[in-house]
């Protein structure tokens, strides 16, 4: 007689490849129960099929960038939100299940996107409506999918189970079904050939209806991001000894490399040239102008002059381009993905409830514009910027002076004091017409911060403000966060930024809402497509690895068509860092960083901090990196909210925010597998730091 078991939720549905199921169970699709046969050999069933691996991939709880409803993973030591579940993510008082079973909706849309596309590609032959080469694209996109979800689990728990291509026999015992977990390398090896299958078959361009479809730069984009973190110290052998001792199977099978191997950078780097090499994409950039379109819409603010860059048109300088509207408009909707250079994948439309719509709800000021006023950023980040000639800024990080790990980051000058006087106003074009009483530390930095930040005095635009007998709002708004006085700032309830500084990036000057009457109401705000990955990454990732390298190493290409001779060479790190750079209105590095791998690492990893902000790779950089324990246990500082506007001054020093809490332990390196997992599958191992079930 046949048993049938309970089985484990990652496999769930995957004996429907193999053995006695002849039906598959998919409620979500269909009405009546049908045969592989029946859904294979049809072409609108075929299509709906893949369409749900999509949708997994687009669920709430796969997002890259996205708000603190949902996720957590984008908010580290850069920025943070304002009520209790940030209290608990942070000070890491949360269950097997993460803060509201975030963890655990990852492991679980995961495993049954894997599941979904695995389907797909062990029946899709058998459909004969469809050409060879309409079945090529849809088996590359398959495997796109099928390596994306396995890639979500891999940053997020460490190494994973992989499950068999062909399936599993739900019909089998227990004991047959369980799976242990595969090493990281395993899963790297698995997940980089699976993009090398799809980048072989994939086309390099989609058709403005299918954006949200991945292409051969989005395969290897991917597999080089990949390749970096399996080249990155937690993962290539200089883990903690106690994180590597706990992250063993149960018949002593190592999960995590023992040993440090260099050519893992080397691998990455090339795998990182490899997308640069396809000649399709570079970085969005807006002209200049000299004439203003309203205060929404300046006119280019021209960078100091630089020798090497002032005078060249890009993409050798900036002469020609506006670098602050080309940051802002990359990530605020005023570009469509398919118009944008820079995008190599997106999800477009392709997401749950919680697009990046929700998280700029609650940047929204809340009295002037309608949103929830309690996703801020912290002074780190805020001092992370530099000033608009490539210095930092006076005082940066001087709160961490005593603190070890902060040893050539830190600015030992005194914080600029005052404000902007009506006079003065005209020195600093980058506040626009509405910087009167702005603090000189916000002046004269460089054009990412003016679209990234919401400094204090900050001008909101609002220009689909509505003045009628439901709504009294205004444009063009200039928002303080001081104490009392009818503003943003402090006060009892839970709408204010617990350091005084909010983020401006991904809103646009039409964005506002009214949450007031309708909850997490995005209908004012404009969408934005999220660049899950973009051509600045790939250009920093090849900086990066190149800096780590000692020897010379030859490497073939994607496609073997050639062989790559990767070293640590200046001209070929510039390739990575210039275009960033350029783009941003600032001079290259000194010949003094460049020469040094601990101070170029040092400036790369700032660079991803500035450039990179607010699109989820902060939290799983810092931990790739193992500077975790150092920064994310660093008090988190911010302005003095207490202060009111006759303190001003005071309101501009930093200080410790009590309410922000920081501590970085053992468990913090992974996310815990839930429970029920681990109850299911008697092959499987909690992370570091976790309990298992009793």
């Amino acid at each position: 007689m046949k048993k049938v078991f309970i089985i484990l939720s990652f496999m769930a549905g995957l004996g429907g490849l193999t053995g006695c199921s002849d039906y598959l169970d998919s409620d979500y699709l269909f009405d009546e129960r049908m045969s592989i046969e029946d859904v294979f050999t049809n072409k609108d069933y075929t299509n709906r099929w893949l369409a749900q691996g999509y949708a997994y991939l687009g669920d709430n709880a796969l997002q890259d960038i996205c708000s603190k409803r949902t996720l957590p993973f984008n908010f580290a030591d850069d920025m943070y939100y304002g009520d209790g579940g940030y209290k608990e993510w942070k000070s890491g008082d949360y269950s097997e299940n993460g803060v509201n079973g975030c963890s655990e909706n990852v492991w679980k849309m995961a495993y049954q996107g894997v599941r979904q596309v695995s389907i797909f590609l062990n029946n899709i032959d058998m459909n004969k409506e469809f050409t060879a080469e309409e079945i090529s694209d849809f088996k590359g996109q398959a495997h796109f999918l099928r390596a994306y979800f396995y890639w979500a689990m891999l940053r997020l728990f460490g190494p994973v189970p992989i499950i068999p291509d062909e399936g599993l026999d739900y019909m089998n015992s227990y004991d047959e079904l369980a799976c242990p977990r595969n090493s990281y390398d395993e899963c790297v090896a698995y997940i980089t050939d699976e993009l090398l299958k799809a980048a072989n078959v994939l086309p390099l361009q989609r058709s403005v209806q299918e954006i949200a479809r991945p292409t051969r730069g989005a395969a290897l984009a991917l597999r080089a991001k990949v390749l970096l973190f399996a080249a990155s110290p937690l993962y290539n052998g200089k883990a903690p000894a106690t994180v590597s001792a706990a992250l063993i199977n149960k018949d002593g099978k190592h999960l995590l490399p023992d040993a440090y191997d260099e050519s893992k950078w080397a691998k990455a780097a090339a795998a990182a040239k490899d997308v640069m090499d396809l000649n399709f994409y570079e970085l969005y950039t807006s002209p200049a102008t000299t004439i203003s379109n309203g205060i929404a819409y300046p006119a280019t603010v021209t960078p100091p002059y630089d020798k090497e860059f002032s005078d060249k048109d890009w993409p050798n300088g900036w002469r020609n381009i506006d670098p602050f509207e080309s940051y802002r408009s990359l990530f605020n909707g005023s570009v469509a993905a398919s118009s944008n250079p820079e995008l190599i994948f997106t999800r477009g439309t392709n997401v749950g409830s919680e697009d990046i719509r929700v998280m700029v709800i609650h940047q929204l000021p809340r009295l002037t514009g309608g949103g929830y006023n309690s996703q801020g950023m912290t002074q780190k980040q805020c001092d992370a910027y530099y000033m608009n000639d490539g210095e930092d800024c006076p005082g940066m990080n001087d709160m961490y002076k005593d603190r070890a790990g902060y040893m050539g980051r830190y600015n030992a000058q005194k914080r600029e004091e005052g404000f902007v006087t009506e006079e003065e106003l005209v020195n600093y074009p980058e506040l626009g017409q509405l910087g009167v009483g702005v603090s000189k530390q916000y002046v004269q930095r460089e054009p990412r911060f003016y679209a990234s930040v919401a400094y204090n005095g900050g001008t909101w635009n609002y220009l689909k403000a509505l003045n009628d007998d439901d709504h009294d709002e205004q444009s063009n708004v200039q928002v303080f966060y001081y104490r009392g006085g009818g503003n943003d700032g402090y006060k009892s309830s839970s709408y204010w930024l617990r350091t005084g500084i909010g983020i401006k990036k991904y809103v646009h000057p039409d964005d506002i809402s009214y949450t007031q009457k309708n909850s997490y109401d995005v209908s004012r705000v404009v969408f934005k497509p999220d660049p899950a990955i973009r051509y600045a990454e790939v250009l920093l990732m090849y900086a990066e690895a190149l800096n780590e390298l000692s020897g010379t190493y030859e490497v073939p290409s994607w496609d073997g068509s050639k062989t790559h001779s990767i070293k640590r060479d200046i001209t070929e790190m510039k390739k990575g860092i210039h275009p960033v750079r350029i783009r941003a209105g600032l001079p290259d590095y000194g010949v003094d960083v460049y020469n040094d791998i601990d101070k170029f690492r040092m400036k790369l990893k700032r660079e991803r901090q500035i450039e990179l902000f607010a699109e989820g790779h902060r939290y799983f950089d810092l931990r790739r990196w193992m500077d975790a324990p150092e920064e994310e246990s660093a008090s988190v500082y911010g302005c003095n909210i207490y202060a009111t506007s006759e303190m001003r001054e005071e309101f501009h020093t930093p200080v410790m925010c009590t309410s922000l809490p920081t501590i970085f332990a053992e468990k913090m390196w992974f996310c815990p597998i839930n429970h029920t997992e681990l109850k299911r599958n008697a092959m499987l191992v909690q992370n570091p730091g976790w309990t298992d079930p009793e």
